[in-house]
């Protein structure tokens, strides 16, 4: 099957399946006649393989590390379960930081629903923003890590 016939069975868009195929999470043949790329039934097993380990989180280069151990004949399970361990504090920490940043979100929004707006006068930007408590220094760290 070509890239489009692989994409629609697998419910991706054929970006997806030429993208994993650049990064060589599949391994197409080429048809000698015209050059295109083709896909069998274990590349649809393997793509539906990617798209559920993507859903739990995986990058595609642990995805990658994963079906070489597989390929190779090792099982990948011991180090998949490594990897969701050491992910799932952080992701825990990341779901207490974005509940934090929704509460001050809210917070702002309630002291703001009142005051007027402003307009840059030389001494102040916005008004809203500069009306709100300074935040800990070590939440605009954290903040800042993530952004960058």
């Amino acid at each position: 099957m070509k890239v489009s016939e692989l994409a629609r069975r697998a419910g991706v868009t054929a970006e997806t399946v030429r993208h994993y195929t650049r990064e060589g999470l599949l391994s197409p043949l080429r048809d000698p006649d015209n050059g295109y790329q083709l896909f069998d039934q274990a590349d649809l097993e393997r793509l539906r393989f990617i798209q559920r380990a993507r859903t739990l989180g995986f990058s595609v280069a642990e995805i990658a590390d994963i079906l070489s151990h597989a390929d190779q004949g090792d099982s990948p399970c011991p180090m998949v379960r490594d990897l969701l361990a050491s992910r799932l504090p952080q992701i825990r920490a990341r779901i207490a930081e974005l509940q934090a940043l929704a509460a001050r979100m809210e917070q702002a929004l309630d002291a703001w629903a009142e005051m007027p707006d402003g307009t840059p006068d030389g001494h102040s930007l916005c008004r809203l923003i500069e009306s709100f408590p300074e935040a800990a220094p070590e939440a605009c760290l954290h903040a800042d890590e993530e952004r960058t």
